[in-house]
């Protein structure tokens, strides 16, 4: 398969869309378009992903290092990058452009080695004479050094559709945590767009290995109880977490009797009983976050992770989630590596934003991520800031 590059020059005198005005403050993060990334002389190169894509009519001043470090990186090829970044450093280190070090740095903070991150920070320093980017350890933190105390988040208002912000916001505590604990005892209704928010949550968190337990359950299955009906095939979502909450709350029989009705309802087999009962939520719980499922959403987006094509479907929900914006801000201070099959669906999703007349501001996007990203054209669509 060919993949075009998708960015286009801007016309002589006109300003590229991913780039912000000259008038911004010495304050603001750096802007990608602003690094460079040369090594040497232009090279007019094609850069291959897992022997199927190809990315054609690189710009110029694109040298052949970035490109090929941005996309073995993109592939999860981490050492190859980093002996691709080292060979130019190392061999032209007086020719090359800040854009090189920056993404060299934060590939060692992305693989959590400091001793070689402050090797190099030394040659960058004396290169660029100017103060290095400080050490943060931006790989997936290890079991051992995730908190001890799971973090408790009380949710409350309405279990609905209308909470996909406050979601993304569970999976983000919980990841970031390797634990969580939800108390639902406030929440006061609950409709299937909710229920299957939830249950998407619950899933999500289950494929990284977090720890789940749900906390004064019982408000939440009486309520869910009152929406099902024997015989009438409707709200599977709402089914499906009523069976959820009955393990939590501990009681089995109930649990059976509703798994028969299921089956009999919706023609398949109902999930096995499987005991989940957790401990009472503590007065005092320590590192608790209050989150009210009615309170308006955050005009923020956050990508976070490793994105891949089989996680397309988390930079789809960016277009649902900039209806009836104008600006959008996507937090990317967790994002670690995204591939170049999502990259192209970002960018394809940014470019028919920027069409729509919306600006994206893509916010602290590290170095790795934001090489394949102009690699793919993605400044030219969006505003892209590199983290400090």
């Amino acid at each position: 398969m060919v993949l075009p590059f998708f960015g286009k020059k801007p016309a002589p005198g006109t300003q590229p869309s991913g780039t912000a005005p000259s008038s911004a403050t010495p304050a603001e993060p750096p802007e990608l378009s602003k690094l460079d990334f040369s090594v040497g002389d232009p090279t007019h190169a094609l850069a291959h992903c897992a022997g199927q894509v190809e990315v054609q009519e690189m710009g110029a001043g694109i040298g052949a290092a970035y490109e090929e470090a941005a996309v073995l990186y993109a592939n999860g090829n981490t050492v190859e990058a980093e002996a691709a970044l080292n060979a130019v450093l190392d061999g032209q280190g007086s020719h090359t452009g800040e854009g090189l070090w920056m993404m060299l740095l934060d590939l060692y903070r992305l693989t959590g080695q400091r001793q070689r991150f402050e090797a190099r920070v030394l040659d960058y320093a004396t290169r660029f004479e100017r103060s290095p980017p400080p050490w943060t350890d931006l790989s997936s933190a290890p079991e051992h050094a995730r908190s001890k105390v799971a973090p408790m988040v009380s949710m409350s208002g309405s279990l609905s559709g209308q909470a996909a912000a406050q979601f993304q916001q569970i999976a983000i505590i919980g990841k970031k945590s390797g634990a969580i604990r939800i108390d639902l005892g406030r929440l006061r209704s609950v409709d299937e767009n909710g229920c299957t928010l939830f249950r998407d949550v619950l899933r999500e968190l289950a494929a990284e290995r977090v720890k789940v337990s749900l906390l004064n359950c019982g408000q939440l299955a009486e309520m869910l109880a009152g929406q099902v009906r024997a015989g009438e095939p409707n709200g599977r979502d709402i089914w499906l977490l009523l069976l959820e909450m009955l393990q939590h709350t501990g009681e089995q029989e109930r649990f059976e009797n509703l798994a028969v009705d299921y089956a009999i309802t919706f023609e398949e087999s109902p999930p096995s009983w499987e005991a989940r009962v957790a401990q009472a939520a503590s007065t005092t719980a320590v590192h608790e976050v209050a989150l009210d499922l009615d309170a308006p959403a955050s005009d923020d987006f956050v990508l976070d992770g490793e994105l891949t094509s089989a996680a397309v479907e988390k930079i789809r929900k960016l277009a649902a989630h900039a209806t009836g914006l104008q600006s959008v801000e996507v937090d990317c201070g967790q994002l670690r590596r995204i591939d170049f099959v999502s990259a192209g669906t970002l960018f394809n999703i940014l470019a028919t934003l920027q069409a729509q007349g919306k600006t994206v501001v893509l916010r602290d996007v590290n170095a790795m991520v934001a090489a394949l990203l102009r690699v793919m054209g993605v400044d030219q669509v969006a505003v892209v800031l590199l983290r400090s």
